[in-house]
């Protein structure tokens, strides 16, 4: 595979996964630029040798070397700074979510097919070796036809901690709460493995404990794809946090994948494991957490574009999965 290089729009928190991947993947990606507003506030360690912070991303975008940039800034910049990095003739990978409303994340999905180039889209849940062991039993019949499923995340964001930060928690930056921000990864994954036929019923609500415009409690009851039940609780009020987890009940086996960690118990006796790669995220500490997925979405995204394959996570793909949370808001009958 040739050598890539890269470009990286936004330094905040969320950035801090694609510079460790970045920095581990030096053989192959040539990790060149990294632009921010102030760059001044980057700590000196964060990008390593031969990479400074700039606030010029048009020179960044002229830069004939760069193939790949990451856009990792808040979603409600990602069809102005996205389109622009296509209208570079760069392939673009973008943060979760696509955008802040499903209009723009479909604006620039479109954007992103008219150009020809390789987009996709960071939902990296997807890669960890369990859930991809999960979904290999699931395709290959072993376990039976899936008979229910339920997806809880058990989050906790503090208010002083997470929702006072400017912009956090409201419809103009981040489009959603915590459907579209924080649960959307394992949302996302529960759909690819699942499908959705539809929302039967749901209930979205702001608790007493965080003072935001979003929801931070959603109950959510589905019709997967084979018409057998579902279940989503997400939630940013469940202090201290805990790592979301999956239970399906198939016909000759029941799987859990808590966080990153699977276990497949077959009606037989047999059980198959495999161990998480680190923590998940689900507390105040909103970035401890392993980056091995982000890297290895990232590789896929670099072997996408060498080859000029789809990646594994599309903009269609995403959009899917935006629009079944769009659902579930939907089929809320009470907010607050």
């Amino acid at each position: 595979m040739s050598r890539l290089g890269v470009a990286l729009i936004g330094l905040g928190p969320g950035s801090q996964p694609h510079v460790a991947s970045l920095k581990a993947l030096h053989h192959v990606l040539d990790f060149r630029w990294a632009i921010c507003r102030d760059p001044a506030r980057v700590p000196p360690d964060l990008l390593g040798d031969g990479v400074a912070p700039t606030t010029d991303i048009d020179r960044a975008l002229q830069d004939p070397l760069v193939d790949i940039v990451i856009v990792a800034t808040p979603a409600d910049t990602h069809l102005d700074i996205a389109g622009r990095c296509l209208d570079a003739g760069k392939h673009t990978l973008v943060e979760k979510p696509l955008e802040v409303s499903l209009a723009r994340a479909e604006a620039l999905v479109r954007r992103a097919q008219s150009s020809g180039l390789r987009f996709g889209v960071v939902l990296q849940h997807r890669l960890r070796p369990g859930a991809q062991r999960l979904r290999e039993l699931l395709d290959g019949g072993e376990m039976g036809a899936v008979q229910a499923a339920t997806l809880t995340v058990p989050w906790w964001r503090s208010q002083a901690g997470y929702y006072d930060a400017a912009g956090r928690g409201t419809r103009a930056r981040d489009g959603g709460g915590v459907l579209l921000t924080q649960a959307i990864h394992a949302i996302d994954l529960f759909r690819s493995l699942l499908g959705v036929r539809k929302v039967l019923a749901a209930r979205a609500v702001t608790t007493d404990i965080h003072a935001i415009e979003t929801e931070d409690y959603v109950t959510a009851l589905l019709e997967l794809g084979n018409g057998a039940p579902g279940t989503i609780i997400a939630t940013t009020a469940s202090y201290p946090g805990r790592a979301e987890s999956l239970e399906i009940i198939c016909r000759h086996a029941t799987a859990r994948l808590e966080g990153g960690q699977l276990d497949v118990h077959f009606h037989d006796g047999r059980h198959i494991a495999v161990e998480a790669e680190g923590k998940s995220g689900s507390g105040d500490s909103i970035m401890d957490f392993s980056p091995a997925a982000h890297q290895a979405l990232i590789l896929d995204f670099a072997e996408a574009v060498n080859t000029g394959r789809p990646p594994l996570v599309t903009g269609s793909e995403a959009l899917d999965t935006h629009r079944l949370i769009e659902s579930i808001l939907a089929a809320s009958n009470q907010t607050k």
